[in-house]
């Protein structure tokens, strides 16, 4: 339908559509103080579906803060044109701060109790506006209103200024989240625009405060609707030996000999370790000014391209009104009915966060930057990056097969392409931008290969994938003694249990007889930790010995284990329930303890010793009910999951937002369908939030799930029927979901 866009959108009347439900700001805060390792960590701007480009509200460059923004603090540094979403290990990119201000120049952000230091500004809580494709926020120092919005490869600012005689836009280059980016360069180019670049490397901090290896250029190329009479730089003189890491560049003697740089004037073009640009002008009471800047991973021509392609010539109304459709079509994949306001809220905002990362690292015209440091061409897929492969193999890429098939496919592809460029033919567990970071453990990259694969996703070399799989395999894995030894030793041996079980998998697709024989084997490694005189998971060091064994037992965190304790890691034998069942000593002995596991786990779901939806190593467990022949209690657990661990609020999710994973955990679990071991393909059935759910497939078929009688009390599925059939089983094949049809639940108390 057309829309007419008004200065502030929330103005605008219409019907409420889907993207009209998503609340940008569930999430948006790190606040530590409710939970061990912080709550979403989302940001509020303005992105679009997969998008390369969000251009957000930053509040703090320290601390643990990777998405830029947290909705405690009380003032704002400015908008910068590229962001992470939900991670935590001080998190990067932040590229591009964009600060309206008045006065006189500052340099300096500041620090965020004291703006009059600083450029940053403080900023009124009640201005702020956050929807799919839009933000805006009132700074108060300034009184200049800030609306954001953005497109695939490019975005745009609309500031409204007071009268003044000495208004501005400053752009600080150096600016990264959890450090700095170590060298820039800008140029003015004809009469309104500048185009530069921004090298981001380990020594600037960054991901993982540079143990991640991050190691990117943001090239960019920005157009003002003022033309730059009255412009300059500033440039701080960085020392060759200091270091620049997050605790060096946030220090008071790095912010004093930034807050001393020259101010230049009189050239078009500056270089150097520490570089801002700046252009002032005049303005009327209420004047608009709007920038529009492309960005590129590729070269400053890209980044031009990137603008010219999709937003010049466009207002700003315009542009928003593309993100608008893009959301509106990219959340159309699934379409809801029932529920409360607030669960059509937390719902399709779950929906929204699903569809960020994996975003893309290409440019519009299909060129990359690739492992080795060259430029790419490609026609086949679009590069993709940021793969927090721990944490999304779980729910976010399963849910992903689903609705968007091709998304999934260019993953698969941007890992082997990659695998290629950088010569070393194996796949990492967290990649960003081409840098091998090796967070977390396991190998999820060859789940999410095993996952696609055997729901039919194959426009990639299936040979070369399961070769570079099978050297990931050999170089990270339960090795010659079949089981992972020390501190992690728990949850390495699990995790690479199941992917050795995936292999096998894989193996039986290319005819690898012998592999699949070698790799069922390896799939039993979890057998090699489990202690029967404790009866349960126990490290083991590289002579066979077990650890000490720990006074609080099964519920320590870090023995054997990472992120977790061997109560929360133990359950994961996805691939071999069946034989997990028989160790801890048969169905009757497993549900018990399953069940204690959930009783013992806190009404509010923060961070805990039992079911820690917090984190992503338990997010299988609710399921495994339904394999102890007590699906009952997956349908109680995950609807009780469902509304304490997800609500429509900052702080309303429980844990990092991890790159999608904890809101595509919501998804699946609300429509009532959700996998337990990817690479088997097929998903538990449980208990809907919304009587009805229509998931739209590429192939234009629709799955429907309808829950009859279905209120907060009748959660319980009393019947089921598949297309018109009686149906028993608590799983459905994705076969049966892709080719289309219904499932009928009759729910009861």
């Amino acid at each position: 339908m057309a829309h007419e866009f008004l200065n502030s959108p929330s103005a605008v009347a219409h019907d409420k559509e889907l993207a009209d439900y998503v609340n940008p700001f569930i999430g948006a805060s790190t606040n530590t103080a409710h939970s061990y390792h912080g709550l979403g960590k989302t940001f509020p701007g303005a992105t679009t579906p997969f998008g390369m480009v969000q251009v957000s509200p930053n509040t703090i460059t320290g601390g643990d803060n990777g998405s830029g923004y947290s909705d405690e603090h009380t003032s704002i540094e400015g908008f910068a044109f590229t962001q992470m979403s939900g991670v935590g290990w001080y998190g990067d990119l932040g590229n591009f701060l964009v600060t309206p201000a008045n006065g006189p120049l500052k340099v300096v952000a500041g620090k965020p109790d004291d703006t009059q230091a600083g450029y940053r500004s403080s900023y009124s809580k009640a201005s702020e506006v956050a929807k799919a494709g839009y933000y805006s926020v009132l700074l108060t120092d300034y009184d200049i209103k800030v609306e954001a919005t953005a497109a695939p490869h490019s975005g745009m600012l609309r500031f409204t200024f007071p009268q003044h005689k000495q208004s501005r836009i400053q752009v600080d280059l150096a600016r990264r989240v959890g450090g700095t980016s170590v060298y820039q360069s800008v140029k003015k180019v004809g009469k309104n625009a500048i185009t530069g670049y921004m090298l981001c490397t380990p020594q600037g901090g960054g991901w993982g405060n540079g143990d991640g290896h991050p190691d990117y250029t943001v090239y960019f190329y920005a157009e003002f609707s003022k033309p730059l009479k009255d412009m300059g730089f500033w440039k701080a003189d960085i020392p060759d030996e200091w270091s620049r890491r997050l605790g060096d560049v946030t220090s008071d003697v790095y912010q004093q000999r930034v807050a001393q740089a020259e101010i230049i004037s009189g050239v078009s073009a500056l270089e150097g370790k520490h570089v801002g640009f700046f252009t002032e002008f005049e303005t009327v009471e209420g004047e608009q000014v709007t920038l529009k800047v492309g960005i590129s991973f590729v070269d400053e021509q890209g980044a031009k391209n990137n603008l010219k392609k999709e937003i010049a010539g466009k207002s700003f109304d315009e542009v928003y009104a593309g993100a608008y459709k893009r959301w509106n079509e990219a959340l159309g994949k699934i379409e809801v009915k029932g529920g409360t306001e607030d669960e059509k809220t937390i719902f399709y905002t779950a929906l929204y966060h699903t569809m960020i990362d994996p975003r893309l690292s290409s440019d519009a015209d299909g060129r990359y930057t690739g492992g080795d440091k060259k430029i790419h061409k490609e026609a086949r897929f679009s590069k993709r990056t940021i793969f927090s492969g721990w944490d999304v193999f779980r729910s976010q890429f399963p849910l992903q097969t689903i609705i968007n098939p091709g998304l999934v496919n260019d993953m698969i592809c941007s890992f082997i392409s990659l695998a290629e460029e950088n010569k070393t033919y194996y796949y990492d567990r967290w990649e960003f931008l081409n840098a091998y970071s090796g967070c977390m453990v396991g190998n999820p990259a060859i789940s999410v290969i095993t996952d696609a694969y055997v729901k039919g996703i194959r426009g990639f070399d299936l040979d070369k994938a399961y070769q570079y799989a099978y050297n990931t395999s050999a170089k990270f894995g339960n090795g010659k003694l079949g089981y992972s030894t020390d501190s992690y030793s728990i949850s390495n041996t699990l995790e690479y249990a199941y992917t050795d079980w995936c292999m096998s998998v894989l193996a039986g697709y290319l005819d690898k007889g012998e592999d699949v024989r070698y790799f069922s084997g390896r799939a039993e490694a979890y057998k090699e930790v489990f202690d029967k005189e404790k009866g349960w998971f126990r490290p083991k060091d590289k002579d066979g010995n077990w650890l000490e064994w720990p006074v609080g037992g099964r519920t320590t965190e870090w023995y054997g284990c990472i992120e977790s304790n061997p109560y929360q890691q133990g359950w994961f034998v996805p691939h071999d329930i069946e034989g997990m069942i028989a160790l801890m000593g048969g169905r009757d002995k497993t549900l018990s303890d399953l069940i204690a596991f959930f009783e013992h786990t806190p009404d509010d779901l923060l961070w805990n010793q039992y079911y820690n939806h917090a984190n992503e190593p338990v997010h299988h467990v609710p399921f495994l009910f339904n394999r102890l022949q007590a699906p009952h209690l997956t349908q109680k657990w995950t609807r009780h999951i469902c509304k304490n661990a997800y609500r429509n609020s900052v702080e309303g999710l429980v844990g990092n937002e991890d790159a999608g994973q904890m809101s595509a955990w919501y998804v699946l679990a609300a429509v009532g369908l959700h996998p337990i071991c990817p690479g088997k393909p097929e998903y538990e059935i449980t208990s809907p939030v919304f009587d009805e759910v229509t998931i739209r497939l590429d192939s234009g078929k629709t799955f429907v799930v309808k829950a009859k009688n279905n209120s907060p009390e009748n959660l319980y599925i009393q019947s089921m029927e598949l297309n018109g059939e009686k149906y028993e089983r608590f799983h459905i094949t994705h076969e049966d979901v892709i080719n289309g049809g219904t499932l009928v639940l009759t729910m009861g108390n």
